[in-house]
């Protein structure tokens, strides 16, 4: 499935590998050098021209900002606009989704709910999921809610977020991972929203409640998080809200909108960073908050411990990553633990969030515009908090990786295409309908003088253009930034019997002509 989504939803791609950024070797301390108050006072002190500079060179347009230290916040302040197209200003109150900073957060779910007797991490998804199965029945019995957060499933990247696009409920896509090739069970990394969320609806289950409930229950009312929810409806229902924007010749434009309901534990939060405060101080206290122990502590550390690698083994010279449950996990290059987790919306969000334990620091940043803003504002803050000094220029390394999905894809430039390409057969070839277990019934239909592939519960209408031969480029544009995915009509001789949508290597792509 990675050719399917690759260049479209970055809370995938692109964000998981920035978050990779905060652990590059910088000037070396002793680990067991305290971070003292005065350098965390002077670091604070810079903020504002840190995310002033930011703002100025990347145009996004707006930012929110927090630092926690103890039990206290440093700083919480709102900058830019929320909107383009109002100019209504961002404050420290302003609503943003936040994207796969949900993965944090839905792990704090599971681990209150773990520490509470209605789960265990161990439990196989199967015990609250009864139904639920993967293309290898072994792994499909035992792969349990810990495995599922620590992306170790074998689950492939991306898994279920095409099907998303296409309108598919959170049950029905999770009822159709099972149809997913797997990687080797606990012997892999695949960083999938839909991993996360098999894990977090088995907890769902077992607490007999939705999980946008179970949240609210279980962690945003004792942390008197009172802006912050699970349902993109509560979202829209906040007057100081972000919009989403993306960059268009330029500008910053608001032109989508992003319902993540269906994977609302890996990207559907909406907060504030006073609220985000609130949940960073629990985090950094073990679980409590204000003298009560919200979480328990020994279930919350599992989720903030390594328990697989998310780092390539075959470099001994680098710094290994690891992940957690939901959450990065690291040491710097001063040799202290970092947790981490960066969240992005090609419809246009930037999000991020990094703790240091062993100080009690946290900083979160969230943006109106996935542009790299984000992790460049808390990469220079920690500079200055472990350093005293802004290491490099963190903004020309994040915002590349950020902006990528913004450029065109050179895979689909037609300055690639055949110079002569081959005729494809004609319409009436290729017209109807094709399906599998997966991707359910695919319409292909004549319109005007081309073709028009149509997919899903929502009825995804795709545009396809020649390539040559029987190969076509869909263009795939569902309430995101518009993305490219390879169409090939095969088999048969008077008509195609199979289309392929994406690789062809991949079982998923392959639908077959209905009868």
């Amino acid at each position: 499935m990675a050719g399917v989504l690759r260049h479209s939803l970055v809370s995938v791609g692109a964000a998981a590998l920035v978050v990779a950024l905060v652990v590059v070797a910088s000037p070396p301390a002793l680990a067991s050098d305290p971070i003292t108050d005065p350098e965390i006072s002077a670091a604070v002190d810079q903020l504002d021209r840190v995310v002033a500079e930011a703002m100025s060179r990347s145009g996004v347009p707006g930012v929110a900002v927090a630092v926690v230290h103890g039990d206290q916040v440093l700083y919480a302040k709102g900058f830019g606009v929320r909107d383009v197209d109002t100019g209504a200003p961002v404050t420290a109150a302003t609503v943003f989704q936040i994207a796969s900073l949900s993965k944090t957060i839905a792990a704090s779910v599971v681990a209150g709910a773990a520490g509470r007797g209605i789960v265990a991490w161990d439990d196989p998804v199967r015990q609250h999921l009864p139904w639920f199965t993967l293309s290898d029945p072994y792994v499909g019995e035992h792969v349990t809610i810990a495995d599922m957060f620590a992306m170790r499933s074998g689950l492939p990247g991306e898994a279920g977020d095409m099907l998303e696009l296409l309108g598919y409920d959170r049950t029905q896509i999770l009822r159709r991972l099972r149809y997913e090739p797997l990687e080797p069970f606990r012997d892999s990394y695949g960083y999938a929203n839909f991993s996360l969320t098999t894990g977090a609806q088995a907890t769902a289950a077992a607490a007999h409640r939705p999980w946008a409930d179970l949240a609210q229950e279980l962690i945003y009312e004792p942390l008197g998080m009172t802006s912050t929810s699970s349902r993109y409806a509560n979202f829209l229902a906040q007057p100081d809200r972000t919009a989403l924007h993306v960059p268009v010749d330029g500008a910053w434009q608001s032109l989508y909108q992003r319902q993540p309901d269906a994977q609302a534990p890996a990207g559907g939060v909406s907060s504030t960073v006073l609220d985000l405060a609130a949940w960073m101080q629990m985090e950094l206290a073990n679980g409590a908050y204000q003298g009560r122990q919200v979480v328990d502590a020994q279930t919350l550390a599992a989720a903030n411990t390594a328990q697989n690698r998310r780092s390539p083994v075959g470099d001994p010279a680098s710094l290994p990553q690891f992940y957690g449950y939901g959450m990065n996990v690291a040491v710097d290059g001063t040799g202290r633990v970092q947790l981490n987790h960066s969240g992005a919306f090609t419809a246009g969000a930037g999000t991020t969030v990094t703790m240091i334990p062993s100080a009690g620091l946290g900083i979160v940043v969230l943006a109106n515009g996935m542009s790299g803003v984000s992790e460049a504002i808390s990469l220079s803050f920690v500079d200055l908090v472990e350093t005293g000094f802004i290491s490099r220029d963190w903004l020309s390394v994040t915002a590349p990786i950020l902006m990528a999905p913004y450029q065109a894809d050179p895979e689909f430039d037609p300055a690639n295409r055949p110079k002569t390409p081959n005729a494809s057969r004609p319409a009436s070839a290729l017209t109807g309908s094709y399906s599998n277990g997966f991707y359910g019934r695919a319409t292909v239909r004549k319109v005007g003088r081309g073709l028009v592939l149509t997919m899903g519960p929502d009825r995804v209408a795709m545009p396809l253009t020649h390539w040559s031969g029987d190969r076509y480029v869909a263009t795939v544009a569902s309430g995101n930034w518009p993305f490219q995915q390879w169409v090939d009509f095969t088999g048969g001789t008077s008509r195609a019997t199979v289309l392929v949508f994406g690789l062809r290597d991949d079982p998923t792509s392959l639908l077959s002509r209905a009868r």
